[in-house]
Protein backbone atom coordinates (compact mmCIF):
# COMPACT_ATOMS: atom_id res chain seq x y z
CA UNK A 1 0.00 0.00 0.00
CA UNK A 2 2.65 2.62 -0.86
CA UNK A 3 -0.33 5.23 -1.19
CA UNK A 4 -1.48 4.96 2.37
CA UNK A 5 1.45 6.99 4.35
CA UNK A 6 0.11 8.80 7.40
CA UNK A 7 3.66 10.12 8.32
CA UNK A 8 3.50 12.29 5.42
CA UNK A 9 2.37 16.00 5.24
CA UNK A 10 1.84 15.88 1.63
CA UNK A 11 -0.13 12.67 2.09
CA UNK A 12 -2.30 14.22 5.07
CA UNK A 13 -2.43 17.89 2.89
CA UNK A 14 -4.54 15.32 0.00
CA UNK A 15 -6.69 14.02 2.33
CA UNK A 16 -7.90 17.10 3.85
CA UNK A 17 -8.02 18.43 0.43
CA UNK A 18 -10.22 15.57 -0.72
CA UNK A 19 -12.34 15.49 2.83
CA UNK A 20 -13.16 19.17 1.87
CA UNK A 21 -13.85 18.86 -1.15
CA UNK A 22 -16.32 16.20 -0.55
CA UNK A 23 -17.90 17.83 2.48
CA UNK A 24 -18.62 20.85 0.14
CA UNK A 25 -20.47 18.56 -1.94
CA UNK A 26 -22.35 17.58 0.77
CA UNK A 27 -23.11 20.87 2.59
CA UNK A 28 -22.69 23.69 -0.09
CA UNK A 29 -24.12 26.38 1.83
CA UNK A 30 -21.80 26.25 4.71
CA UNK A 31 -19.44 29.12 4.47
CA UNK A 32 -16.64 27.72 6.89
CA UNK A 33 -16.26 24.57 3.70
CA UNK A 34 -16.18 27.05 1.36
CA UNK A 35 -13.94 29.39 3.16
CA UNK A 36 -11.51 26.60 3.89
CA UNK A 37 -11.72 25.18 0.01
CA UNK A 38 -10.55 28.77 -1.14
CA UNK A 39 -8.02 28.62 1.21
CA UNK A 40 -7.04 25.31 0.29
CA UNK A 41 -7.17 26.33 -3.11
CA UNK A 42 -4.89 29.23 -2.76
CA UNK A 43 -1.94 26.96 -1.16
CA UNK A 44 -2.05 25.03 -3.86
CA UNK A 45 -1.67 28.39 -6.52
CA UNK A 46 -5.13 27.18 -7.98
CA UNK A 47 -7.92 29.90 -8.74
CA UNK A 48 -10.63 26.98 -8.39
CA UNK A 49 -12.10 26.35 -6.00
CA UNK A 50 -14.86 23.46 -6.54
CA UNK A 51 -15.28 20.44 -4.80
CA UNK A 52 -14.43 18.25 -8.05
CA UNK A 53 -11.10 20.73 -8.08
CA UNK A 54 -10.59 19.71 -4.28
CA UNK A 55 -10.43 16.26 -4.99
CA UNK A 56 -8.80 16.05 -8.15
CA UNK A 57 -6.22 18.36 -6.11
CA UNK A 58 -6.21 16.16 -2.97
CA UNK A 59 -6.16 12.63 -5.43
CA UNK A 60 -2.96 14.52 -7.34
CA UNK A 61 -0.79 15.64 -4.08
CA UNK A 62 -1.06 11.49 -2.96
CA UNK A 63 -0.47 10.52 -6.16
CA UNK A 64 2.63 12.36 -6.97
CA UNK A 65 3.99 11.83 -3.18
CA UNK A 66 3.51 8.00 -3.84
CA UNK A 67 5.00 8.28 -7.55
CA UNK A 68 8.25 10.71 -6.08
CA UNK A 69 8.82 7.74 -3.42
CA UNK A 70 8.67 5.14 -5.59
CA UNK A 71 10.98 6.73 -8.48
CA UNK A 72 14.22 8.34 -5.83
CA UNK A 73 13.74 5.59 -3.29
CA UNK A 74 17.39 3.37 -2.49
CA UNK A 75 19.06 6.67 -4.19
CA UNK A 76 21.83 8.77 -2.04
CA UNK A 77 21.19 12.15 -1.67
Amino acid sequence: MSYFRPASLTWWAGVLAVLTGAAIMVMPDSFALTEMGRLLAMFAGSADASPAALVYLGLGLIGIRAKLERTYAGRPE
